[in-house]
């Protein structure tokens, strides 16, 4: 056996620790803000860790689930079955009506707001209360409570706290809280939903009965419609008695209106014909003869100054026009042409002086003269038709003032007839719209309908919908597994014992050097007696257990390559039974068999754990420190190796403070000049003052945490006390790990991978 390994072949077992003691062993000490930074880097889900959890917490896990699943099963086993029918009501979206019935009357509307209403009607209590009724589920004791005997677990429960309510009730209180619990059984069996953004509304109905689920839910539904109907009908009684009376009072209102129009037109003379007034129409016809009379004396007066101005002007009257027009003119020329030619046919046969040229001459004044005479009357004619039409215009232009005048006063007349005109209209509009709803009101009752419809009527369910035993037992699964996770994670967190290195370093801030194996019997040790670690250390040089203990010794001569090598090693810890005393005499034992010079000290003046394996020794340390004995006479050689023990002899109660004295620095000087290592076994840290006075002494300190036993919150006082010492900490050593177990808390650290290890070791 090569008992002489190098630190370097030591380490290979550290690996998964390198970088945390290296970093230590090389002047970089382990923060705090490194560890947080290493716990934010694995924030993601560790799913190798939760399977560790997992597989620790089995037992715990599948007795929750199965209690659950067992009590689901068995509760769902006792459920009473219950079936459930389903209707379906269509709110019908199509008018039907066929008369335009005033909006009062018109169906609801189907939008999504109306159909959600429907379906809170539905399931109200008026509904609920008629179909009770009309079934007759007053008398039936499944929803009836005060008909059925209660029993199981209700009938114990009420055997033992009997009601005392309805004794102080008389019997119709009594049946109208039955009644009153009746309906609120029916409308808890009842569900209405809405199908979606359908108009479709499902009602369902769970019963026991199967005919009987199926009958009510039948019933809901025409309740539904007939409670419809029932308020369509009500609504248009009322309302028709409502319209006919105010009817009759607008009918009274139309007239008096209409016979106040017509007195005050009467009273001021505002008669009409063909849309406008009297007095309109006469200005209209004065105005038209206005204009034709205004024209014709223009006329007139155009031509009699024509006439004058060409008699004035010398003209003849043969270019007169009115002369020429003149019939009589005509007929005179006609005979003085006449006259002309007899004159000239006797002046040719007679000559100028004959008689009968004469009478012609006569006859030719004459003519003229009737001529002259009928110009004359023409011009006077002329002047007599301008005179009178002028007097026309004249006269015309007078009525059209009077008209006017009256006029007017008949439009300030017509502000008071338009506004009472305005006043009947309205009353007449109001009066004829109250009439017409009237006539239709008539018409409405025998043509409405319902706004819904039945559009599939429930069947007879043939298999009950509770309970759903698959249903239920999958989800007593899931609740058992739920149940399981919640009792796993309730046990990890009251689970506050340091396991990993992970724990050491988030916890106490400190590097984890080795995990130290157990040896319970029949485990690693391969024997059901029990082990002295100490011996089988010894005894089998080569396993993991002594391995654990080179690491120690390993991590130690790397300290040294940092920093002048530490003679005096102070091993502690927060709480007793630790292993502190068993990890200093193994340390101390694998350092001797390393070829090392090692003294261990027991400064535990209180247990003296290390000094009870030498019952025989007479003198200790007590004696070397207050100079009653010699060092060398104080001194044992361990009995297996080259391993020197200076324990506390006797059963000395008083402890004197010799640890803070020259004596014990003065022996930890003389001890440094003969020995490579010197161990110090302290008394816990937390417990005892002394030990901190002792790890001044020492130039390192190693923190022993009892796997799985130490909680976190005594050794991280313990690393606080520490921390404030002057001698430094060289990290932590976890004692009795369960190899095998300790890989259910995850996958760093030599010991998760023991399985793959266990070839370099002989256990």
């Amino acid at each position: 056996m090569d008992t002489q390994r190098s630190a370097e072949d030591l380490t290979h077992t550290m690996a998964p620790y390198a970088d945390n003691t290296n970093s230590q062993a090389y002047g970089r000490p382990l923060s705090m803000t490194s560890v947080m930074s290493d716990a934010a880097n694995n924030l993601l889900i560790d799913l190798p860790l939760l399977l560790a959890i997992f597989r620790r917490r089995i037992g715990l896990f599948a007795g929750g689930l199965l209690t659950i699943l067992a009590l689901v099963t068995l509760i769902t086993f006792q459920l009473t079955p219950k079936y459930v029918a389903e209707a379906t009501v269509l709110i019908d979206t199509r008018k039907k009506q066929s008369v335009d019935i005033s909006a009062i009357y018109s169906g609801v509307t189907a939008d999504s707001a109306t159909v959600d209403t429907e379906v809170e009607l539905i399931s109200s209590r008026v509904i609920a209360e008629r179909v009770t009724e009309k079934m007759s589920l007053y008398d039936d004791p499944e929803f009836n409570p005060t008909l059925r005997e209660p029993t199981g677990l209700r009938g114990f429960i009420k055997g033992l706290f009997p009601s005392q309510v309805t004794e102080s009730l008389d019997a119709a209180a009594e049946q109208r809280i039955a009644r009153e619990k009746t309906v609120n059984n029916v409308m808890s069996n009842l569900s209405v939903e809405r199908a979606g953004l359908t108009y479709l509304i499902a009602i369902r109905f769970e019963s026991e009965d199967q005919q009987k689920a199926a009958a009510v839910v039948n019933a809901f539904a025409e309740q539904y419609l007939v409670r419809q109907l029932d308020a369509k009908f009500d609504y248009i009684r009322r309302s028709r008695s409502h319209l006919s009376d105010r009817t009759d009072e607008l009918q009274e209102d139309v007239r008096i209106a209409e016979a106040a129009v017509e007195q005050y037109r009467e009273e001021n003379g505002l008669f009409e014909s063909q849309g406008s007034s009297l007095t309109e129409q006469q200005i209209s016809d004065i105005n038209s003869q206005l204009i034709t009379q205004r024209a014709a004396l223009a006329e007139r007066r155009a031509r009699l100054s024509s006439v004058k101005g060409q008699l004035d002007n010398g003209s003849g009257a043969d270019s007169i026009s009115e002369v020429l027009n003149s019939p009589v003119i005509g007929a005179l020329r006609a005979q003085q042409s006449e006259m002309a030619r007899r004159k000239s046919e006797l002046a040719i046969k007679y000559g100028e002086r004959h008689p009968e040229i004469l009478k012609v001459n006569r006859e030719e004044e004459d003519l003229l003269a009737q001529i002259d005479t009928e110009i004359a009357r023409i011009v006077s004619s002329l002047e007599s038709e301008v005179n009178i039409a002028r007097d026309r215009v004249i006269s015309l232009e007078s009525s059209l003032a009077g008209k006017r005048t009256e006029l007017a006063d008949n439009n300030r007349a017509l502000v008071r007839l338009r506004e009472l005109e305005r006043q009947a209209e309205a009353s007449r509009t109001i009066y004829e719209s109250f009439l017409d709803a009237f006539k239709e009101s008539n018409e409405q009752e025998a043509l409405t309908e319902s706004d819904a419809e039945i559009v599939s009527a429930a069947v007879i369910p043939t298999s009950p919908a509770f309970p759903n035993k698959i249903l239920n037992i999958l989800l007593g699964l899931v609740l058992g597994a739920g149940v399981g996770a919640m009792l796993v994670t309730l046990a990890e967190i009251f689970d506050n014992g340091l396991r990993t290195a992970e724990d050491i370093e988030r916890m106490l801030s400190l590097p984890l050097v080795t995990a130290i194996p157990t040896l319970s019997p029949g485990l690693l040790s391969g024997t059901t007696t029990p082990v002295v670690p100490q011996d089988y250390l010894v005894d089998k040089p080569l396993s993991s257990f002594a391995e654990a203990y080179r690491t120690v010794r390993s991590s130690i001569l790397l300290e040294a390559g940092a920093r002048s090598k530490p003679k005096v090693l102070a091993l502690t810890s927060a709480l007793s039974s630790e292993g502190k005393t068993t990890s200093a005499r193994c340390l101390g034992r694998i350092c001797a068999m390393s070829g090392d010079k090692v003294i261990v000290i027991d400064c535990d003046a209180r247990r003296r754990t290390l000094s009870d394996a030498m019952p025989e020794a007479k003198i200790g340390l007590m004696e070397v420190l207050t100079g009653t004995a010699q060092l060398k006479d104080a001194v044992r050689k361990d009995s297996k190796t080259n391993l020197h023990v200076l324990p506390i002899a006797g059963a000395q109660q008083d402890v004197v403070d010799v640890f803070g004295s020259n004596a014990f620095d003065s022996l930890i000087s003389k001890l440094k000049t003969k020995y490579d290592l010197i161990i110090l076994d302290t008394a816990p840290v937390t417990a005892v003052a002394d030990t901190r006075t002792i790890i001044n002494s020492a130039d390192s300190t190693l923190l022993i945490v009892r796997w799985r036993s130490t909680s976190s919150k005594i050794a991280r006082s313990a690393a606080t006390i520490l921390s404030k010492l002057p001698t430094p900490v060289h990290g932590a050593v976890l004692t009795q790990v369960d190899a095998k177990s300790q890989t259910q808390y995850g996958y760093e650290g030599s010991a998760a991978y023991y399985s793959s290890y266990k070839k370099y070791y002989h256990d």
